[in-house]
């Protein structure tokens, strides 16, 4: 591209210049020796595989809780959807029968028109501002019965369909935010995820099979913890039985709930989810699915417990407020186990201190120790 800068007077060519142009190019030289020789911003200690299992376990759980904003997002979409799609439909309702009363009072104008004269109800429908001309009392008065009901009509469903207008209008303005946060809320989840896969596939071979050791002896603890609650939960179990054995005998079936409960509606609504959720084992966690082929954490509990005739909601933050919470000492098989702080995740328990779960993105649904994960608390479906 030709250069659109004045060309140099000749005359600076006759200034003796060598000098200057000497020490410009030494300064240079040395600017660029200096640069060179500055030494890169540290990049730090590099972080141990603790420190890497750490990140990558935070990252996950900020995908979980990610996910559980868009669960969230997504339903409230599909709500405000509906609702938008059931107010333009009575919009159009409204419209039409707008439209049939305008007619009715067109088809007096038209009779009164052939009549020679020009009527109060063809004014009143060439009027700029209908409702100043509603107000006369004149033409009501001018008008017959069936011509002022006509017309009142009109007004009502002239208000009526303006108020439609109005709510669709917010609706669809509700629906514009939700899936706005819904797109948030799946850019969320995937940055961290991304953030996630990167720390892993930095790591050397050897420190990949560190990592495993470290993820093993995760699992060995808490296995640990879950065959020390079975234990004490047989020993409970146990000492009921042995005080209901010592008591009447008969008239078992009026025993207190703190039994297993067999037999009850909510001990077969119980075995029925379970045995959903096994049948799932081995099918992978993808965020924000809720079957057949793949499940997120709370996907899987309300596609398990809706087998059983019970509806649950969306994401774990409401899932926890559903059903009686009980004491980790008290967990039955069927129960909802839900961790951390935020609520951000849940799995089924199925006894021995054991649940059933879609653990996070990579791995499968599986069963797993419920002390894998800080327990935030638990809730029996009803």
């Amino acid at each position: 591209m030709a250069s659109h800068r004045k060309p140099r007077p000749h005359v600076l060519s006759t200034v003796p210049a060598i000098g200057v142009t000497t020490a410009a190019l030494a300064s240079v030289s040395l600017l660029a020796q200096s640069a060179g020789a500055a030494p890169a911003p540290a990049a730090g200690p590099k972080p141990s595989i603790e420190e890497v299992q750490k990140k990558v376990d935070g990252l996950y759980r900020q995908a979980g809780t990610a996910t559980q904003r868009y669960n969230q997002a997504e339903e409230a979409t599909a709500t405000q959807r509906k609702t938008v799609d059931t107010l333009l439909d009575q919009v159009a309702q409204r419209a039409a029968k707008l439209n049939e009363s305008r007619r009715t009072l067109g088809n007096f104008a038209a009779a009164q028109y052939r009549e020679g004269t020009l009527s109060s109800t063809a004014t009143l429908l060439l009027a700029d501002s209908p409702q100043s001309y509603f107000d006369q009392d004149q033409l009501m008065k001018r008008l017959g019965d069936r011509q002022q009901k006509a017309v009142t009509d009109y007004q009502a469903e002239q208000r009526a369909a303006a108020k439609k207008r109005a709510e669709a209008a917010r609706s669809l303005e509700g629906l514009t935010e939700t899936q706005a946060a819904l797109k948030e809320s799946k850019q969320s989840v995937q940055s961290k995820l991304t953030e996630a896969r990167k720390l892993l596939s930095k790591l050397t071979t050897e420190e990949k099979a560190r990592l495993a050791a470290l993820e093993k002896k995760k699992e060995a603890e808490a296995k640990r913890e879950a065959d020390k609650l079975a234990r004490e939960q047989a020993a409970a179990e146990k000492a009921r039985e042995n005080k209901e054995a010592k008591g009447s005998g008969t008239g078992s079936g009026t025993g207190s709930s703190t039994g297993t409960g067999t037999g009850s509606s909510t001990s077969s609504k119980a075995a029925d989810a379970l045995a959903f959720a096994r049948a799932q084992i081995g099918k992978p966690y993808v965020w924000g699915a809720t079957g057949p082929k793949s499940y997120d954490c709370s996907g899987l509990t309300q596609a398990a417990w809706k087998a059983a005739g019970v509806d649950l909601p969306r994401t774990t933050w409401d899932q926890v407020n559903v059903g009686t919470r009980v004491a980790t000492k008290d967990l039955r098989p069927g129960d909802l186990v839900f961790f951390y702080d935020d609520i951000s995740h849940v799995g089924m328990y199925i006894g021995n201190g054991m649940m059933i779960h879609a653990p996070k993105p990579g791995a499968y649904v599986r069963e797993e120790s419920i002390f894998y994960m800080p327990i935030y608390g638990s809730v029996r479906p009803g």
